[in-house]
């Protein structure tokens, strides 16, 4: 198939990418950066260069590689800013969008989150409404997930993965990532907030699966939402920081559930090469 990959050398844009020249696809890989213009080329892909923010673009890079299937891997989460990342998904994927259907691209798959969903007591499945009546600075996250959705709905077919906390290499959690260095100070909290993870090679792998499921949203998440009680001391244990500190018990914020992943075990026949945190972390 022809592929294009929008933020072809992100954290899963760069595996899937690998990925799909590996199955023989055609791939061009779209990135902002010219300096990974030349990486892509050596994976095999053919790299466009533009910024998803520029509409002109991301329409002529779409239209001159008349893909088969859109991929939506964009992000902006190198600053840790929460709100470019949220005016990406709306203004990235509404250009994105535009342009697949002005190239009348039948078909997308687009990355979303696991963790935007309403407050409950139990894991979320994909049924469960979003929580767009939540507070700042969690609606400005969740408002964007909404718009990325919403826009993606419109493609003739489309399937959006709700990813869970991404783990493994190049992620917060790597053994030398954002929160291993929290770990290391002290300074990982430890609470009843329950999430539900998600190694990067298995998120590449299931954008890639993706390719042939029916329209809809799925959940892809490992089979054990747990909370920061049981894996804050296993990850401070796999890369060799400090016990937590003991913290007193009370009340999770009711959005912090985690996800249900039935669907894409059952319905779409998914399996994750590391279907527990406890394993993956393990292997850090």
């Amino acid at each position: 198939m022809r592929i294009f990959v929008a933020g072809a050398t992100g954290l899963i844009g760069r595996r899937l990418a690998g990925l799909l020249v590996a199955e023989g696809h055609h791939v061009v890989g779209l990135t902002r950066s010219p300096q990974r213009a030349a990486w892509l080329r050596a994976l095999g892909a053919v790299p466009a260069v533009a910024d998803a923010h520029d509409r002109a673009a991301v329409m002529k890079e779409v239209a001159n590689a008349a893909p088969e299937v859109v991929v939506h891997q964009l992000t902006d989460l190198s600053a840790g800013d929460p709100r470019a990342n949220a005016a990406l998904r709306k203004a990235g994927t509404r250009n994105l969008v535009d342009a697949a259907m002005a190239a009348h691209v039948p078909r997308m798959v687009a990355q979303s989150i696991a963790w935007a969903y309403e407050p409950g007591a139990a894991p979320a499945s994909e049924q469960t409404p979003l929580d767009l009546h939540a507070p700042e600075p969690r609606h400005t996250t969740v408002s964007g997930v909404a718009a990325l959705e919403a826009a993606v709905s419109e493609m003739p077919e489309w399937v959006v993965l709700r990813y869970g906390s991404l783990y493994g290499p190049g992620t917060w959690y790597a053994r030398y990532g954002l929160y291993a260095r929290e770990a290391h100070a002290g300074q990982l909290g430890v609470d009843d907030n329950v999430t539900s993870f998600l190694h990067v090679e298995d998120a590449a792998a299931a954008a890639a699966q993706a390719l042939s499921w029916p329209s809809g949203t799925v959940n892809i998440c490992d089979d054990e939402p747990a909370s920061a009680r049981e894996w804050v001391p296993a990850f401070c244990r796999s890369i060799g920081a400090p016990p937590p500190a003991e913290a007193p018990r009370g009340p999770r914020d009711g959005w912090a559930r985690g996800a249900d992943n039935r669907h894409a075990r059952a319905d779409l026949r998914w399996q994750p090469c590391h279907p527990s945190w406890r394993e993956g972390f393990a292997h850090l």
